[in-house]
């Protein structure tokens, strides 16, 4: 069975092959998580759980000959989608006139399913009980100072790799922050001869990453290890066919994937 139901549409193998060109073209200049998390994945469909395990507090124990395993939980992979539709009598026209149809309406539906993408892995969902980036809880906090101003932001960030790595927890960092913080770092730093980004590029060694999801004066630092999180993939981005309506074609872009958070502590928000 096909379960993106591509079987059941009347198209021909190079129509999807041009939709799935849009779709992963899209989604790589859109997403950022991707960029830093490490991927587990894609396992397919149907992966529709994973385990989740607390490394440092992960055994087994036993008793009257009974054994579970302590420190571990299994989740959900939340499914992603965004649907779009394709006018029956623009493919026709397209296809008698001989020339490309427009696919603007599959890139739109990509870009919206990716920034959803990034915005569940950034701040999880409070409903539905998912952790992100900014709401795993046991994570550290440091309050944010203004970062328009001296040297707070090399200073800030600089005390937030010290806290980690005191806590034993090691390189390779990351920093994910709004594109309004990151456009106070495009100044020159007194005495320095340098922009502020170039000093935290250097700090974090070039791992500075602007995310537009995330909105307004937000950042986060993570120590990217696999050992303290992951990013698992059930279904990557792909589209699926839904239904014919009224002449006019229904599609939906969906993925499954969920932020895997084993060493909350490995975490950085700055407030």
């Amino acid at each position: 069975m096909d379960y993106l139901a591509r079987e059941t549409a009347p198209f021909a193998e190079d129509f999807w092959g041009k939709i799935d060109g849009v779709v992963i073209e899209t989604a790589s200049r859109v997403l950022r998580a991707r960029r830093f998390i490490s991927l587990l994945g894609p396992l397919g469909i149907g992966a529709d759980h994973i385990t989740v395990d607390k490394v440092d507090d992960l055994a087994q124990t036993s008793e009257d000959g009974v054994m579970v395993t302590t420190g571990r939980k299994y989740l959900e992979l939340p499914t992603l989608y965004e649907d779009f539709e394709l006018l029956g009598k623009d493919m026709e026209t397209a296809k008698k006139a001989g020339y490309p149809l427009d696919l603007g309406k599959v890139a739109a539906a990509a870009e919206n399913c990716a920034v959803k993408e990034d915005k569940l892995i950034f701040f999880g969902h409070k409903d539905f009980q998912i952790e992100g980036l900014f709401t795993a809880k046991g994570s550290n906090k440091i309050k944010r100072m203004d970062w328009a101003a001296g040297e707070n932001a090399f200073a800030n960030i600089a005390e937030g790799i010290t806290l980690l790595a005191k806590a034993g927890i090691y390189g390779p960092y990351a920093l994910a922050l709004s594109q309004d913080l990151y456009l106070q770092l495009q100044r020159l730093q007194a005495g320095t001869g340098l922009l502020e980004i170039e000093r935290v590029e250097k700090l974090l060694g070039g791992h500075v990453y602007p995310v537009p999801a995330l909105g307004k004066e937000k950042a986060v630092l993570v120590a990217v290890d696999a050992r303290n999180l992951d990013l698992v993939i059930g279904q990557d981005l792909a589209a699926a066919y839904l239904e014919q309506v009224e002449f006019n074609h229904r599609f939906r872009i969906l993925e499954t994937m969920r932020l895997r958070i084993k060493r909350p502590q490995s975490i950085v928000v700055f407030e």
